[in-house]
């Protein structure tokens, strides 16, 4: 059964326009926001904003008994593919630099459809809860964008294909979110959950050891800080769960 929805499909293009965002926070004025070349508190603040989305928003509408097993898929797929991704990248047994090639690219790609997907879901089960994913992924995007571009730039890649690539890789967001149109309606709740499993590895196993790579109290603060918003917005807007 098709649900296509023009506002979910608006929502991912607000999400897809965060990685275009990304790029140009990074070469035109990071330095005068104070987030610099490693913006470990945007990235910790992220952090914070997407477990609690998973905790106060997302997790509320999973039935866990029915669908445990699609969190766990979504958890262990974007392990494997960040973790493929990294080794194809080294060519070597152990490495420590981050690079990226086609293989990284069409990784976080298929990420972008994901989230798309997770955004129309969360809109077609509860407008506040499409919005609020629809938040988390622009933050989450925002310094993930930065980093990427940062990598890109470090592996030669001129300014103008950095563009292209990231502007591509927004562009898919609303294609998530309209392949989220076909799914069947008794499908959503298990969609719902894998991309709870998506989120829980990109806030837990990918942004908060990036944040506190280098690490002062400000990194807590700046995770518990996207928390409160979380929980600020979930006890103020109505319907929410907090």
């Amino acid at each position: 059964m098709v649900h296509l929805n023009f506002v979910s499909v608006l929502l991912a293009l607000v999400a897809g326009l965060s990685d275009w965002v990304a790029g140009w926070l990074t070469f035109r004025c990071a330095s005068r926001l104070g987030v610099g070349r490693e913006p470990r508190y945007l990235i910790a603040f992220a952090a914070g904003v997407l477990l609690a989305v998973v905790f106060f928003e997302v997790l509320p509408e999973v039935d866990l008994t029915a669908h445990y097993g699609f969190l766990a898929l979504g958890f262990f797929t974007f392990y494997v593919l960040e973790k493929g991704m990294m080794l194809h990248a080294c060519g070597e047994e152990e490495c420590e630099v981050h690079a990226i090639g086609p293989v990284a690219v069409v990784g976080m790609a298929l990420d972008n459809v994901l989230d798309g997907v997770g955004i129309a879901t969360g809109f077609l089960l509860d407008p506040l809860l499409g919005a609020m994913i629809t938040l988390a992924v622009v933050l989450h995007e925002i310094p993930q964008g930065m980093a990427s571009a940062i990598i890109m730039e470090g592996a030669g890649w001129p300014r103008r294909r950095i563009y292209a690539t990231l502007g591509l890789a927004g562009a898919l967001y609303p294609v998530g979110a309209l392949l989220a149109g076909f799914l069947p309606e008794e499908v959503l709740p298990a969609a719902l959950a894998f991309i709870a499993g998506d989120f829980l590895y990109i806030g837990a196993g990918d942004l908060l050891p990036e944040a506190h790579r280098r690490f002062n109290a400000w990194v807590i603060l700046a995770v518990l800080l996207g928390v409160g918003l979380v929980g600020l917005l979930s006890l103020l807007l109505p319907g929410g769960h907090a």
